[in-house]
């Protein structure tokens, strides 16, 4: 079984010095390189190669450099994804937004889980659980979200949070570790002032 076979069943893997692996990080890492030295204006050009990154994205992908992703054929993103400045993607495992997220700046998304074993993590294994954020979801400035979490639809994750366990759809999520606050209401359709 290949390194990267262990990795999407779940497994301990070599992530430090299996060749086939590190050959794909530097394959992502020269394109995530390039699309950070285009012009912020030239929205043509960073949309062909995000999707030369993600392994699927949907209409209107959008990303704000610098960007930074280590495989990228692991993620997947839906329609009208916004990531801003700073995002980091660590997909060794899988990796899928849905339609609508909204991510503010420096955010991380890491599917690693490096073994406790000193004697293990020397020898440069790991484990990559999947990130599952679904559709509608707005995730706060400098927020992390950890491998093996979901993220329910239309919830919002405050900024500074660290998301290490499951957040259900439709609430208000902060804190380190996050924690539900409360459900989203009709009411949050009167939090900011409209001009008509």
């Amino acid at each position: 079984m290949t390194e990267k076979e262990k990795a999407a069943l779940g497994y301990l893997y070599n992530a430090n010095y299996d060749k086939e692996i590190l050959a794909d990080i530097s394959r992502c890492n020269d394109i995530c390189f390039e699309f950070n030295k285009l012009r912020p204006s030239d929205r043509g050009a960073q949309e062909k190669l995000l999707r030369q990154i993600f392994g699927k994205a949907g209409e209107s992908p959008v990303v704000n450099a610098p960007f930074w992703c280590d495989y990228g054929y692991n993620t997947t993103v839906g329609d009208n994804f916004f990531a801003n400045r700073n995002c980091q993607i660590l997909d060794g495992g899988k990796i899928t937004f849905g339609d609508n997220v909204f991510i503010a700046p420096n955010c991380c998304f890491t599917t690693a889980e490096h073994a406790l074993d000193p004697d293990q993590r020397k020898e440069g294994l790991e484990a990559a659980l999947p990130i599952t954020v679904g559709s509608n979801v707005w995730i706060g400035a400098g927020s992390t979200i950890l491998g093996g979490v979901t993220i329910g639809d239309n919830s919002v994750i405050g900024a500074g949070s660290v998301v290490t366990k499951d957040i259900p759809s439709g609430v208000i999520a902060v804190g380190v570790p996050c924690r539900v606050m409360r459900e989203i209401t009709e009411a949050d359709k009167d939090r900011y002032p409209r001009r008509q």
